[in-house]
């Protein structure tokens, strides 16, 4: 089996596992509780803590566990919208291609009143720092923009960003799930307030994330109920899972220049063997994009059929993001950069771990072809483009 699916998730580090195994079996008590077990559990929790804030380079204080990335991404906008709305500021910047735990936030925001601007994104799927700067106003009281797309793997400007925001003194928030573990970020050398981040992302265990923010920021609790996390984010504490991060997280920073070193020039080598299907195009900028990612569209051809294809294979790859996998809309993030729907719906993202090996590349630039040759010969789309009785959209 060749697993390429690593932005949908990540497998468990060895590391990360041996970390975490203790709280399950030894170290189980409560962090919360007074007894021996209990604060042997709250150490490693503060422990925990500390390796992340050091990974961030942030003080250890401004970190709060979440469930996961779509936790932290509600918090921090909900109260950035709540400390605004207190404050006569109601207006909203974001981009067309958020993660939708970014979006809905936003729509569900716009039905209690607040304006929200979404910034239209190039071609390459870069949003400018000059289109956040056009777009603030008196009435701007967040700015969320994420720091790498989790489709198509651009890169933001983020510091440049950041800088703005600080300068007009709005709440800056960035949505790192996909490049933290595999970007160096330093999120005061960037201008972020606020920082969402997910375990699963790097080798880390499911189910656990981690929100930043900068001291003076106001954060609101989503989860009511108890006094964990400083307060802001009630019930007992997944401790095994919060250790497991944390471990996965070192590790990988630990790790990071030659990670990346090695997986972009597996994800070069994958670009330069898929760039030789006719009709086909990569997403997104080839220089500012993650180490591992490489999203192309074909047209003529359905991605869940590819997909399916693949899989008799042994390959593992996604059309696009896991979380909206069930939908039959073309992907969002495509129709924002420009890909018309007939396009968008025939996409196909591969994304590279540390696992990957030059002899998967090969087999994946000799297997992705021979696919999508099958598909465009039964697909009645591909027989009135030949005959030119469609006009190509990708030349």
């Amino acid at each position: 089996m060749i697993y390429v699916d690593h932005a949908a998730t990540t497998k468990l580090s060895d590391t990360a596992l041996k970390a975490m195994m203790p709280f399950f079996t030894e170290h189980y008590g409560n962090p919360s509780s007074l007894y021996t077990m209990g604060q042997q559990a709250a150490e490693a929790l503060e422990g925990a803590r500390r390796t992340v804030a050091e990974c961030l380079h942030c003080r250890r204080d401004e970190i709060y566990f979440t469930s996961g990335g779509s936790e932290a991404d509600n918090q921090a906008i909900l109260s950035a919208a709540r400390w605004g709305k207190m404050r006569g500021k109601t207006h909203i910047i974001s981009t067309t291609f958020e993660h939708h735990a970014v979006l809905h936030t936003l729509q569900k925001l716009e039905k209690e009143g607040f304006t929200v601007t979404l910034l239209d994104v190039h071609e390459n799927g870069v949003v400018s720092p000059q289109q956040v700067a056009d777009a603030i106003t008196d009435e701007t009281c967040l700015v969320t923009v994420m720091y790498a797309n989790n489709e198509i793997g651009t890169i933001q400007p983020i510091a440049q960003i950041g800088e703005i925001c600080r300068a007009h003194k709005v709440t800056f928030h960035t949505d790192a799930v996909q490049a933290v573990g595999h970007l160096a970020i330093d999120v005061v050398a960037e201008n972020i307030d606020m920082l969402s981040l997910s375990g699963h992302k790097f080798q880390g265990p499911k189910g656990v994330g981690a929100l930043y923010v900068r001291k003076g920021v106001t954060l609101y609790p989503l989860i009511e109920g108890g006094a964990q996390e400083r307060r802001k984010r009630a019930g007992t504490e997944n401790v095994a899972g919060i250790v497991g991060l944390a471990a996965a997280l070192k590790e990988a920073c630990e790790h990071l220049e030659e990670n990346a070193a090695n997986i972009s020039a597996l994800r070069d080598k994958l670009i330069a063997g898929l760039e030789t299907i006719p009709h086909g195009a990569l997403n997104g900028d080839l220089t500012h994009r993650l180490p591992g990612n490489v999203s192309f569209c074909f047209e003529g051809i359905e991605g869940e059929s590819l997909l399916l294809l693949l899989d008799d294979k042994g390959i593992c790859a996604s059309s696009g993001s896991a979380c909206t996998s069930g939908s039959l809309d073309p992907s969002h993030v495509l129709l924002a950069i420009g890909r018309p729907h007939e396009v968008a719906h025939g996409s196909l993202r591969l994304s590279l771990g540390e696992e990957n090996t030059p002899e998967e590349i090969d087999v994946l630039i000799r297997e992705i072809p021979q696919v999508v040759e099958y598909l465009r010969n039964m697909s009645p789309v591909w027989r009135d483009l030949q005959k030119g009785e469609r006009s190509y959209v990708i030349q």
